[in-house]
């Protein structure tokens, strides 16, 4: 289940997934992919399964397809490191979307931008759109509202006695909003929230207001 929230009168629909739909943009936000990152671990022995690598794309393409978007905007950190054998099903993913997509480098995007180019996928290191300032780190900028990601944020839930659960969540801060890391194998960090912050958290498919 999706939530809409309101910022600077323009509408924004939060997605389970960790994605952000700007209605009036046609514009779909995702921040921290890291695709490859399962590759780049299991090349070094670390017991991940292959089907985490699989779950990434699944998850792109049942987020555009419930949306429609005309435009994708990945906000940094769509690779995890250098080449691998993952920019295959990369290239396969852009040539059957069929839309325009633009990366916000990352500090982990450091695969050469003509190879994204070569993609038709424009790279820029931000994006100031109709009053709002798309970047990896969060920023604070006057005049502008930010969304970025790069933080992977979290809130902890706690019950009675030592009972706690960490979800992923959208983060909101005066003029700033973090998404959540959208990749299957990222970590994430919790957030102390402060007065006048909120948290949108991610459970069981649903966006829930904290």
């Amino acid at each position: 289940m999706t939530r809409t929230i309101s910022l600077q009168d323009q509408q924004f629909i939060l997605h389970p997934s960790g994605a952000i739909y700007w209605p009036q943009q046609s514009l779909l936000l995702i921040s921290d992919v890291h695709l490859g990152k399962v590759s780049h671990f299991r090349k070094f022995g670390a017991a991940v399964p292959v089907s985490a690598i699989r779950r990434n794309f699944e998850m792109l393409g049942e987020t555009m397809a419930f949306f429609n978007p005309k435009k994708i905007c990945f906000l940094g950190d769509l690779f995890h490191s250098y080449l691998n054998g993952e920019w295959a099903f990369f290239e396969s993913w852009v040539q059957s979307s069929n839309l325009e997509i633009i990366l916000v480098s990352g500090n982990h995007d450091i695969i050469s931008p003509l190879k994204y180019q070569a993609l038709g996928i424009k790279v820029v290191h931000e994006w100031e759109l109709q009053g709002f300032l798309l970047t990896h780190h969060p920023e604070e900028r006057t005049g502008f509202y930010n969304f970025s990601g790069h933080m992977h944020p979290a809130v902890t839930l706690r019950g009675k006695g030592r009972q706690s659960l960490r979800l992923p969540c959208f983060y909101l801060r005066k003029m700033q909003l973090i998404l959540p890391a959208f990749g299957a194998f990222t970590g994430t960090h919790v957030f102390e929230m402060e007065q006048d912050d909120e948290a949108f958290a991610i459970a069981d498919a649903t966006v829930i207001k904290i």
